[in-house]
């Protein structure tokens, strides 16, 4: 607010003017000249006013819209995030309602094969006792025995018999994976081995890694060390885990390379066979790191530091929702308490290091 020293609610006083042929004096002139320049320092002290007023008017509009900014992205990432929850939600029903209906009737094939295998073998062992008693049978019971090919039936059901059992145990190990990375009975925080939760998923991702007509077998290095039980939310890290391997599988599949192997350590190849390594470690009492990386084609710096950004993807059209890793950074970070960073450098691959605490209710 400026105070103008105007008279009569008039920004200039009307000043008389002289009549021609009248004499202006020199003090009349003077009197002019300073009242002017009066409101000349007038004006200008209230133009300073408004250009700071101005000033200052444009520094709380520039607050403001970051302030809203601000609000928006978390807006948007809270919508993101109760999204996610809901997907997760129905995935984890889905795929609890799947394991269950797998696992009856697997467990009764399983728990049922060893008998039968037991009851084959008692029946073989009473055909050859009658082979050895009546080496000379009916030609009828000759010419069966030629046309079925007794003596490979009976190296063959040892085999048949060792893969259906090997079968129903990887079955088994399937539908035990997706009832541990569903963990629909585990939404709050629960103590628990981290080493499963990534096994469950690498499972779960064997599809996905096995070769196809433009790559080879993507191989899997684990280097797990000694850790303790985890306090986390274990469905959710679950699915961190699968967003930044499946990331890992897409950078690897995606990179262009020629993958081969080298045939000793002299060679120097360009790339070898596709790997993804995981590796554990306790850092302290309170915390352990998980890293995950693999020798694809890495990314650059403008890349790198996008990367936690929602809805930002490199992939093409329709392949990539740009939220894997945005979801996975809230997950880690936002409801775990924890840290992720990522170190990338083009055509050597990319390096994902999770850090979460033991004990997440005490951060």
């Amino acid at each position: 607010m400026a105070i103008l020293p105007f008279e009569n609610e008039k920004n200039f006083t009307e000043q008389e003017q002289p009549l021609v042929g009248e004499n202006i004096s020199t003090t009349t002139d003077d009197e002019t000249f300073q009242y002017l320049n009066s409101q000349i320092t007038t004006l200008n002290q209230l133009l300073d006013v408004s250009e700071q007023s101005t000033i200052s008017q444009s520094d709380r509009l520039e607050q403001t819209n970051a302030a809203l900014q601000e609000t928006l992205k978390k807006l948007q990432s809270a919508q993101i995030q109760l999204v996610h929850n809901e997907k997760m939600s129905s995935l984890g029903k889905l795929i609890a309602g799947i394991a269950h209906e797998i696992n009856n009737p697997i467990n009764f094939i399983y728990g049922n094969l060893s008998y039968a295998q037991e009851y084959t073998y008692s029946i073989l062992k009473i055909i050859q006792k009658y082979q050895n008693y009546y080496p000379d049978p009916p030609e009828e019971i000759k010419k069966l025995v030629k046309e079925n090919d007794l003596d490979f039936l009976i190296r063959d059901i040892t085999r048949t018999f060792n893969s259906m059992t090997v079968g129903t145990e990887r079955i088994t190990k399937i539908v035990s994976s997706l009832r541990n990375f569903s963990r629909l009975d585990e939404a709050e925080i629960k103590q628990v081995y981290i080493h499963e939760g990534i096994d469950s998923t690498l499972m779960i991702l064997q599809h996905f890694l096995e070769a196809t007509d433009k790559t080879p077998e993507i191989e899997v290095v684990k280097q797990y060390s000694q850790l303790p039980l985890i306090e986390c939310y274990p469905a959710q890290i679950n699915q961190a885990f699968m967003n930044i391997i499946t990331n890992a599988i897409d950078a690897l599949q995606d990179s262009g390379k020629s993958w081969f192997r080298a045939n000793n350590q002299l060679e120097k190849p360009n790339c070898l066979l596709p790997v993804i390594r995981i590796s554990t470690e306790l850092i302290d009492p309170e915390w352990v790191a998980i890293t995950i990386a693999d020798n694809g084609c890495g990314m650059n710096e403008k890349v790198r530091a996008r990367l936690f950004d929602p809805f930002f993807t490199t992939k093409p059209v329709g392949k990539g929702t740009g939220l894997g890793l945005s979801i996975s950074y809230q997950i880690i970070v936002e409801q775990h308490r924890g840290k992720i960073s990522c170190i990338s450098v083009p055509e050597q691959g990319t390096e994902f290091v999770i850090k979460i605490p033991v004990k997440t209710k005490n951060v």
